[in-house]
């Protein structure tokens, strides 16, 4: 019998390998589901805390007498309907994207049950980080929380070994963090530093200067 999405939330939650076992003969339709309810309430909530937040700072601003930020505290509801819309859209994009690229180390390390079971083990394991990631602090905890969520389900889904799913997981994340750690230093290596002409008193002294 299908799970409701609240059994879900508390399986995925609680009892993350027992509820993935239960999953694994749901479609990507299903999982899809559960994944944009969850990724709507995440949306919501922080568009509506940067909404207020945005609204706030600007008047904050406008009492100083800052140039137009008075009117700029009118927009905090328009800034939060963006900020849900892109929300919204860059999860979508994000987990498809994130999920062909992980099965290519998935795949690699032996899992053979689709690029479908991967992709919904990020849409099921991400969900502390969206129900948690909103609050200080405990947000930090609910992303380490979904990275283990989301290894748990690439093992179960996949029947892999708990290190080749977390070996799978660690060099999806671990290539792009390098390839972006390189391009700022090369980046970095490229800005001009300070000039190296000579400075003051640095010319040349009484004892090098041109006689008559």
């Amino acid at each position: 019998m299908a799970l409701s999405i609240g059994e879900r939330i508390k399986g995925f939650l609680f009892s993350p390998s027992e509820t993935f076992d239960n999953s694994k003969d749901d479609t990507i339709g299903d999982a899809f589901k559960y994944f944009v309810v969850i990724l709507t309430i995440f949306a919501v909530i922080i568009s509506i805390l940067l909404g207020v937040a945005f609204s706030l700072f600007a008047a904050m601003l406008g009492m100083l007498g800052v140039p137009m930020m008075t009117l700029g505290a009118a927009m905090g509801p328009l800034f939060a309907v963006v900020f849900f819309i892109l929300t919204l859209v860059s999860g979508i994009i994000g987990v498809f994207i994130g999920g062909l690229w992980l099965h290519i180390w998935v795949y690699l390390l032996g899992g053979r049950e689709g690029v479908e079971q991967t992709i919904k083990a990020l849409m099921y394991g991400v969900t502390p980080g969206y129900l948690l990631g909103w609050i200080p602090i405990v947000g930090i905890i609910g992303g380490i929380w979904s990275l283990i969520v989301e290894i748990i389900g690439i093992r179960q889904l996949h029947e892999l070994s708990t290190g080749k799913a977390v070996l799978a997981v660690i060099i999806a994340i671990a290539i792009p963090l390098i390839i972006y750690a390189v391009i700022i230093a090369a980046f970095i290596a490229t800005m001009p530093g300070p000039g190296l002409g000579p400075g003051p008193g640095l010319g040349p002294g009484p004892g090098h200067m041109i006689r008559p």
